[in-house]
């Protein structure tokens, strides 16, 4: 079993904020150049958006992850805007949408070398009852992990309580993978989001088990790891105890002005690795 560091490509790719945008070429460049070996990769324009990639290009960015050997980690469905990619809208055509999205990614992430693809589970509009959101997140899971399991890829259900109102909690998250009901659903979190609760790390990672196979890493506010108040040795021991085999992928670093990409990538690593290092 093997903790590995992978970076993330939020803070190079306009999401949330415009700016500072660079493409996926450069910003697959740099992370290797900084030092990692995997990256996860947000799918939102301008890198990543299933709709705007023509087979050519999705040809390209294969050849591109292979050219700087870079493992895919994961890939991430953006929310919000648009479409919203909602999986528990009120409005049956955007949840359909949203499906067909999920299920566009799936194959993006296996034709990619990936099989692991995250899932958040939507969030409640007024007017629908936590009940009707819960149950039409859970028959959305149900679908997108059976179309899932032909391409050999994980659906990893992640929490997130600062932007959503379904799966908040570390409970929710089990008990919607257990409501889903299928072998290739699993678990990761957020460690922002937990800091963000008041809770704490390692009581999730004790709670999710051998289920927990994914962890974005994030210091509260958005900072790198090692700059906030998150106890991150802690975490990496409590991972080493749970036999935890899989990616930390560096979620971080865009929600300030003023934050260079690098220095966000760099930094994580720097803090990172000495703390995996010692546990692996």
């Amino acid at each position: 079993m093997t903790i590995k560091l992978a970076m993330h490509t939020w803070p190079y790719a306009s999401n949330p904020r415009w700016l500072p945008a660079y493409t996926l070429e450069e910003t697959l460049r740099r992370i290797k150049e900084i030092g990692y070996d995997a990256v996860e990769i947000g799918a939102a324009s301008p890198h990543v958006f299933p709709q705007a990639l023509s087979d050519a290009r999705r040809k390209e960015i294969a050849a591109m992850l292979r050219d700087y050997e870079l493992t895919l980690c994961a890939m991430l469905p953006a929310h919000g805007g648009g479409p919203g990619n909602n999986v528990a809208s009120p409005v049956p055509e955007e949840r359909e949408w949203a499906i067909n999205h999920y299920k566009e990614m799936v194959k993006l992430t296996a034709d990619w070398g990936g099989n692991r693809l995250i899932c958040l589970p939507g969030w409640t509009i007024f007017g629908t009852s936590a009940h009707q959101g819960w149950d039409w997140a859970q028959q959305a899971i149900l679908e997108i992990a059976r179309h899932a399991q032909d391409f050999g890829v994980e659906i990893i259900i992640e929490p997130t309580p600062e932007d959503s109102n379904i799966v908040n909690t570390c409970d929710d998250t089990i008990q919607m993978m257990k409501d889903v009901g299928e072998s290739n659903v699993k678990l990761m979190f957020d460690t922002h989001h937990v800091i963000t609760l008041g809770e704490v790390m390692t009581d999730y990672v004790h709670a999710m088990g051998g289920d927990l196979v994914h962890l974005h890493l994030s210091d509260n506010e958005r900072l790198p790891p090692g700059q906030g108040i998150g106890d991150f040795p802690a975490l990496i021991k409590a991972l080493k105890q749970i036999d935890f085999d899989g990616y930390l992928s560096m979620e971080c670093g865009w929600t300030k002005t003023g934050l260079s990409p690098d220095w966000v990538a760099r930094t994580s690593l720097e803090y990172t690795k000495p703390l995996v290092d010692a546990v692996n």
